[in-house]
């Protein structure tokens, strides 16, 4: 498999943020292509770990390519971030010095058209992070109701049309499937108003980040993760997230809110951290990203 290079968002911040030393135990739970990881693990030796989570394999694969020359500082494990606490036991860890969220979909996943996710090449109606599940983008837009395309592009995109959008899908559906992520765009732009249709944003991009959130069930997976993490994380231990969308940033929001009311965590981060002007000169990906920071009591 050929190695990918990745540019990690607010890398300066995270590692500041972690407090991070020889010895310590921390958990990438979105290695990715490991681009934090690599600068994580560079602080933990001697004697520190890493636990590189990943849902995606192929992902995984390339992480641990791309960091195979920094021994054996890191275990590898492909899986879900909402099932740390049994990944951590699977290995014999009890708890961890600290974690990362890495979230949102990968330039690599994106430019991978055989995947699905970008409406900017074509290819197969998939979406899904862990190609081993069930439920594709494919299974959503072709099964379920139009009043169930409606409210998940509602709930999950914020979509403006989302009724015209659902109409629309389930009336072409009818005479064959919609099985290309270009036939759902020219779908989503048919459906939108025509003096709506060139606004800045792509007139198909909300109901993509809504498919695959629901394909990948992220946001029940975020809140279920954040709290298993909160009470795995030593005392002093910090966990930092970074977001991509008002729709993650307000379940870290509400989740770091509960938990610091319940005296499990100090929020450090009142307000989210973004990207500064620097990293936004050479990495547009981090114009949307928000960081929240929480450590442990």
């Amino acid at each position: 498999m050929k190695s990918q290079l990745h540019t990690p968002v607010m890398l300066t911040e995270v590692i500041e943020y972690l407090n991070l030393s020889s010895g310590k135990i921390i958990v990438d739970a979105t290695i990715g292509l490991g681009g934090h990881s690599r600068a994580i693990l560079s602080q933990l030796a001697p004697g520190g770990k890493l636990i590189g989570i990943d849902r995606d394999a192929e992902s995984l694969a390339l992480a641990r390519q791309n960091l195979r020359d920094l021994g054996s500082g890191c275990i590898f494990v492909h899986g879900n971030f909402m099932d740390l606490d049994n990944i951590l036991k699977n290995i014999n860890i009890k708890k961890i010095d600290g974690i990362l969220f890495d979230l949102g979909v990968s330039s690599f996943q994106l430019e991978a058209p055989e995947r699905g996710f970008s409406f900017q090449d074509e290819g197969p109606l998939d979406m899904r992070m862990d190609r081993n599940s069930f439920i594709s983008a494919y299974d959503l837009i072709n099964n379920l109701t139009e009043e169930e395309i409606s409210t998940l592009l509602w709930n999950f995109g914020q979509e403006k049309w989302h009724n015209r959008i659902a109409r629309v899908l389930v009336t072409e559906r009818e005479a064959h499937p919609i099985a290309t992520t270009a036939q759902l765009s020219n779908l989503v732009v048919r459906a939108i108003p025509v003096r709506y249709r060139h606004s800045r944003l792509h007139a198909a991009t909300r109901t993509f980040q809504a498919v695959r959130i629901a394909v990948n069930r992220e946001l029940e997976a975020l809140e279920i993760a954040i709290n298993k993490a909160v009470k795995l994380l030593n005392k002093n231990a910090r966990i930092c997230v970074i977001s991509f969308h008002s729709l993650e940033d307000r379940i870290v929001k509400l989740t770091f809110r509960k938990a610091a009311s319940m005296v499990e965590i100090n929020i450090i981060t009142p307000k989210p951290e973004v990207a500064k002007n620097e990293e936004l000169n050479h990495n547009p990906r981090s114009r949307s990203a928000k960081l929240r920071v929480a450590e442990k009591l």
